[in-house]
C-alpha cells in the first residue's frame, strides 16, 4: 500500500478504534413503583449502539433478580438488544429456598397480580431511550418462564416470548386467545416438576388458540437446566445441563432473528 492510500485511511481506521474501545455494555438499575411497591429492575444495553433497538425484557427466576438474568443480559446486549430486567418481587427481596417457593407461589397463585408486575415490567422497557416499541420480545427462567407466558396471555402487545424451563400449566385456557405473538417453550424432557398433564394443557391452548407456537424437549434435561448454581444432579430434579444450555440459547437467537428480521 502507498503512502498516500495509507494517509486516507488512517482516519477511518483511527474512527473504527475508538469506537470500539468507547463500546461498552452498561447496567444501570433502574426503581420504579407498581401498585404502591417499589421495585429495582436493570436497564442494559452497550453504549455504543445508536438509534432505536429491538428489546427483550427478561422475568428472573425464583430467587429474584439474581447474577444469572444480570448475565443473560449482558450477553443479549452484547448481540445488539436492548434489555431490560424487571422486578416482580419488589426492591430488596431476594428470597433463598424455602422461602423463594413461599415467594414465587404469592404470583403463581394470583395471576392477576403477577401480570400486573410484568407488565409494569414491560412499560419500563418501553420508556427506555433505546427501546423500539415495534420490536419487543420476552425471555424468562423457571418462575419468569411461567411469567413470559402469562404476560402473552395477558394480552401485552409483544413480538414473542421464550420460556427457559418454565411452569407451563394453563390455568385459564381461554386467555390463549389474548396472546399477539409467536411463543417458543424450551423444556427439559425429564424435568419432574412440570407434568405431562401440564404440558399437554399447554399444547392444547395454543392449539385452541391458533398461537403461532414451539415447544422443544431436551432429552435428559431436568428442571433449572440453564442454571450452573443447580449443580448437576439430575436426581434432585433440578440440574444444571451444558448441552440444553447451549442449545436453547441457539434456539432463541434463531427465534429472534426470525421475529426481528
Amino acid at each position: 500500500m502507498n503512502a498516500p492510500n495509507l494517509s486516507r485511511l488512517l482516519p477511518c481506521l483511527l474512527f473504527v478504534l475508538t469506537a470500539a474501545l468507547r463500546a461498552e455494555v452498561v447496567t444501570t438499575p433502574v426503581e420504579y413503583t407498581t401498585g404502591g411497591v417499589t421495585c429495582e429492575g436493570l436497564h442494559v444495553v452497550d453504549n455504543a449502539k445508536t438509534g432505536k433497538l429491538p428489546s427483550v425484557l427478561i422475568i428472573h427466576q425464583w430467587t429474584g433478580v439474581s447474577d444469572n438474568e444480570k448475565m443473560r443480559a449482558k450477553m443479549l446486549a452484547e448481540l445488539g438488544y436492548n434489555v431490560f430486567v424487571a422486578d416482580i418481587y419488589g426492591k430488596g427481596i431476594r428470597p433463598q429456598p424455602p422461602e423463594a417457593g413461599k415467594e414465587a407461589g404469592k404470583y403463581k397463585t394470583d395471576r392477576k397480580l403477577y401480570r400486573e408486575r410484568l407488565l409494569a415490567g414491560l412499560e419500563q422497557l418501553r420508556k427506555t431511550p433505546q427501546a423500539d416499541a415495534a420490536q419487543i420480545a420476552a425471555i424468562g427462567y423457571c418462575f419468569g418462564g411461567t411469567g413470559v407466558v402469562e404476560l402473552a396471555r395477558s394480552g401485552a402487545v409483544v413480538k414473542g416470548v421464550v420460556s427457559f424451563h418454565g411452569g407451563l400449566d394453563s390455568p385459564a385456557p381461554a386467555d390463549g386467545k389474548n396472546i399477539k405473538g409467536k411463543v417458543l417453550a424450551l423444556h427439559g424432557a425429564d424435568d419432574p416438576f412440570v407434568p405431562a398433564k401440564d404440558l399437554a394443557a399447554f399444547e392444547q391452548e395454543m392449539k385452541d388458540a391458533g398461537v403461532d407456537y414451539k415447544l422443544v424437549q431436551y432429552p435428559g434435561a431436568v428442571h433449572a437446566f440453564t442454571q450452573k448454581a443447580a449443580g448437576n444432579d439430575n436426581s434432585k430434579g433440578a440440574a444444571y445441563n451444558e448441552s440444553a444450555d447451549k442449545a436453547s440459547w441457539e434456539e432463541m437467537k434463531a427465534f429472534f432473528d426470525r421475529l426481528f428480521k
